[in-house]
């Protein structure tokens, strides 16, 4: 068995085509020469999640796409945002052994060392299994990517979102159906569709798009149509938190203009602001807008006096100064003399009282 400094190097020496998907806040893809920089400790991870660097690596032949493997790895990261190069040399160590323990490492391309190749993680500490959503949504991505069919269940969605049956008989339409008819938003009028319908959407359908909608860049059309049915329900009162929280992971994607800071300053200012469930997704998915520092502001003072208490403050922070750009942002905000004695107070409960 070679032995190979990087995951990145081992992968390119077989004979698949691959592509590098971050799995963290979204599903975005990562480009093989950027993590490659990350595993040989050169640049930190882009977008760390929860401490950890989240990859879904996608290998395939192209000569049968259908027959990909798919390694879900969660990797530590430390205090930096850096790659802990102890524990990806473990895990590569792990992964090699495991190929030499089975029927030896061969080239990718032949079908029988799918198999090989899909078990190599078997008892990997580093593997993980994404929630429903995720997976879904990149379900719906690999098959776009290596140009496979959509699910079976794409048809009915996409008959649903077009206008062509009662929106309120979603009973029948499948997750997964919801997750291509997105992910495949550029094909035929997908996204002018979804656009023009979704001020019309029922919660349970207007919620599972949303989920899917944060994955990819939703057109001009679509960004206003999101932010609309946001300002509408924070204005109204009446949707609940949760939908709240689907929209705003659906506008997370939407460009960074003054209307989308307007729009998620307004629900930072309404009572859904100090809801866990729209805390959550703001600083989850909007990471991005909250370097804006108007908007930085008004989230952190929010978030000091938000319905879930100091636990929530602390977890919040903990994961949002774990991206360089904030937390710099975020230590000027802490420093700032100006800020209410609420956010000193959770400051202090977080740092200790001695930090300011």
């Amino acid at each position: 068995m070679a032995h190979f400094d990087t995951l990145t190097d081992f992968i390119r020496q077989t004979e698949a085509q691959f592509r590098i998907f971050d799995m963290g806040r979204c599903i975005s893809k990562l480009s093989p020469d950027t993590f490659r920089k990350v595993e040989l400790g050169q640049i930190p991870f882009p977008k760390p999640f929860l401490h950890q660097a989240w990859i879904a690596i996608l290998m395939w032949n192209p000569k049968q796409a259908s027959e990909n493997v798919v390694w879900f790895l969660k990797l530590p990261l430390d205090e930096q945002g850096f790659l802990v190069q102890a524990a990806r040399d473990d895990f590569l160590n792990r992964l090699l052994q495991n190929l030499t323990n089975s029927m030896g490492k061969g080239p990718l391309d032949q079908p029988t060392d799918a198999t090989e190749y899909r078990d190599a993680l078997k008892d990997n500490p580093f593997s993980f299994t994404p929630d429903q959503e995720k997976m879904a949504a990149f379900h719906a991505t690999a098959t776009l990517t290596t140009r496979q069919p959509a699910s079976s269940f794409y048809d009915g969605a996409k008959q649903y979102f077009h206008g062509k049956a009662d929106l309120n008989h979603w009973d029948s339409l499948g997750y997964q159906g919801i997750a291509d008819y997105v992910i495949r938003h550029q094909q035929g009028n997908n996204e002018d569709k979804l656009a023009e319908i979704f001020s019309q959407l029922p919660d349970t359908p207007l919620e599972a798009c949303c989920t899917f909608i944060e994955h990819i860049q939703p057109s001009t059309s679509l960004s206003e149509a999101i932010r609309l049915r946001l300002d509408n329900g924070v204005a109204e009162g009446k949707v609940s938190a949760n939908q709240i929280g689907a929209l705003i992971r659906a506008i997370s994607q939407c460009p960074e203009d003054e209307q989308k800071i307007a729009v998620l300053t307004r629900v930072l200012q309404s009572p859904y602001g100090k809801q866990a469930e729209v805390i959550a997704a703001l600083a989850s998915r909007c990471w991005a807008s909250l370097q804006y520092p108007e908007l930085l502001q008004q989230f952190l003072e929010t978030l000091a006096v938000n319905d879930a208490g100091q636990a929530c403050f602390n977890r919040v922070m903990a994961d949002l100064m774990f991206i360089p750009t904030l937390r710099a942002l975020t230590l000027q905000q802490f420093r700032a003399t100006d800020r209410s004695e609420a956010l000193s107070r959770a400051i202090g409960g977080m740092f200790g009282d001695g930090f300011l």
